[in-house]
């Protein structure tokens, strides 16, 4: 598991304060770039071998509103890891009540940015990132 932090901005938010339902989708992305970037695959990298990381599948579940200025902890599971996808689970928690706020899954493939084709990576891309997140498929 990977904890990544974060505030609630003011704009996130709607007029009662309470974060807008799509902002959870940027949040597990922010905490998903972060995960990829502890296991040592770096995206711009991949970028300028023409791959990118399309989402294919997402799903979300909304349990309590998060609010303004409101610490939250984005619990990130790498689910499955192979060459061709990446299946991430997401749990957003309210770090001062504890309380469950969200949670989601996303599917990602890698795919040639010129072709649309899903690629398989070299393993040895992949080595840092399967041995970070051992402990989320167990």
């Amino acid at each position: 598991m990977f904890i990544y932090k974060r505030r609630v901005k003011f704009y996130e938010t709607d007029g009662m304060q309470v974060v807008h339902h799509a902002n959870y989708l940027r949040y597990f992305e922010e905490a998903r770039v972060e995960y990829l970037r502890e296991g040592k695959l770096d995206l711009t990298e991949l970028m300028d071998e023409g791959i990118v990381f399309p989402i294919v599948e997402v799903d979300v579940k909304y349990h309590q509103s998060a609010r303004y200025d409101e610490v939250l902890l984005i619990k990130t599971y790498l689910r499955k890891v192979d060459r061709a996808r990446l299946v991430f689970e997401y749990e957003v928690v309210s770090e001062k009540s504890g309380a469950l706020l969200t949670t989601g899954h996303t599917v990602n493939t890698y795919t040639d940015m010129h072709t649309g084709r899903i690629v398989r990576l070299p393993k040895e891309k992949l080595t840092a990132l399967i041995d970070l997140s051992k402990g989320d498929r167990e």
